[in-house]
């Protein structure tokens, strides 16, 4: 009899510490995840409201500098591991068209770390998109284009820094079997540099066009810049030629304007700017054939990637960062994106103690 209840007494009191530790689990992995997506103030009280557990906000904090913490020495390992694996994904995903597209966001950081005082510093992150094009038809019979298999990259910090982690991310998604890839971007030199070392054996680079045609009308208002109505009829005429195939005749004419045109120096610094970046990207702005092999022609999925990503999160009224605490925060946001942050916090207490 004796013995019974000891033995009873030990099952009880094993299960309720059991029990604790799997709700201490539970907590601290909903606790960081309400962080990724609110202020920490806010994921305080929603926390509260949902599993009547009280967790201060500083607390909070220390949970995402500890899981950001683990999530960038998982990016380490895998930077630093000699083979990429692949992904698992469906045959119907991996036979569709891969498009990589690169841009950056500014965010506000601290000057001077463990301070809110002083003049705030904006400093750039970059974003890199790997995803599918998957044409799926509406209720009412019509296609239409979506991302499947989105995953992403960003991090605050150089070109570089972007390149190791895109090429990881590209090969982990099976690049190397796509039967299509296409990289876009806009204009910047950074960029495209990662996607001549990088992709350009495997990729068509594709210059987003509405990015293309802000330049043609800087030009345009450049070479006459006292007839504005002049400027705007010159601009869409070169947009519709830039747009429908003529790509060509519009850096012909660019080319030409350079040479005979006798404009002010500021004038013409801006045209020769516009007619140098053209020529540059001349590979990449044959539009009308980028549209016959259904190619994207704007970056709008890596524009509003930088919007959800980053500004909903890091850019509302009055934050201003640190460095460490914006990249714990920003590598648990792309885990959360990728589908990876479950592995962050595995269900350890569900593991029995050892005697």
């Amino acid at each position: 009899m004796y013995l019974s209840l000891l033995s009873t007494s030990y099952f009880c009191i094993f299960s309720y510490t059991l029990n604790l530790k799997l709700l201490s689990w539970e907590v601290k992995s909903l606790g960081t995840l309400l962080c990724v997506f609110v202020p920490y103030n806010l994921a305080s009280h929603l926390l509260s409201q949902l599993t009547q557990v009280k967790i201060h906000e500083t607390t909070l904090w220390q949970w995402v500098q500890e899981a950001g913490e683990r999530s960038r020495q998982i990016w380490q390992e895998r930077l630093q591991a000699s083979e990429v694996p692949i992904e698992a994904m469906s045959l119907e995903i991996a036979q569709l068209m891969m498009v990589l597209a690169a841009d950056g966001v500014m965010v506000p950081f601290r000057p001077t770390p463990g301070t809110p005082k002083g003049k705030t510093i904006w400093r750039e992150v970059k974003i890199g998109v790997i995803a599918r094009l998957q044409e799926v038809k509406t209720a009412a019979g019509k296609l239409y284009t979506r991302l499947a298999q989105r995953r992403l990259v960003a991090v605050l910090g150089d070109v570089e820094a972007l390149k190791q982690r895109l090429t990881w991310e590209t090969k982990h998604q099976g690049i190397e079997t796509a039967p299509k890839v296409v990289w876009l971007s806009d204009g910047g030199v950074g960029f495209w540099r990662v996607f001549r070392e990088c992709f350009s054996r495997c990729a068509v680079g594709v210059l987003d066009f509405y990015h293309a045609a802000s330049h043609l009308n800087k030009a345009a208002h450049a070479y006459l810049h006292n007839d504005s109505h002049g400027a705007k009829l010159l601009f869409e005429a070169w947009r519709h030629l830039l747009r429908h195939g003529k790509h060509l005749l519009v850096l012909q004419s660019l080319t030409r304007l350079v040479n005979v045109a006798e404009l002010p120096k500021d004038q013409m610094d801006a045209l020769e700017q516009v007619q140098a970046y053209f020529a540059t990207h001349r590979e990449h702005i044959a539009y009308a054939n980028f549209e016959t092999e259904k190619f994207p022609l704007g970056s709008g999925l890596v524009e509003s990637a930088c919007k959800w990503l980053i500004q909903q999160r890091f850019k509302g009224v009055g934050m201003r960062w640190s460095e460490s605490g914006f990249e714990n925060l920003l590598y648990l946001r792309l885990e959360w994106v990728n589908n990876r942050f479950d592995s962050l916090f595995p269900p350890f207490a569900l593991v029995p103690p050892q005697p």
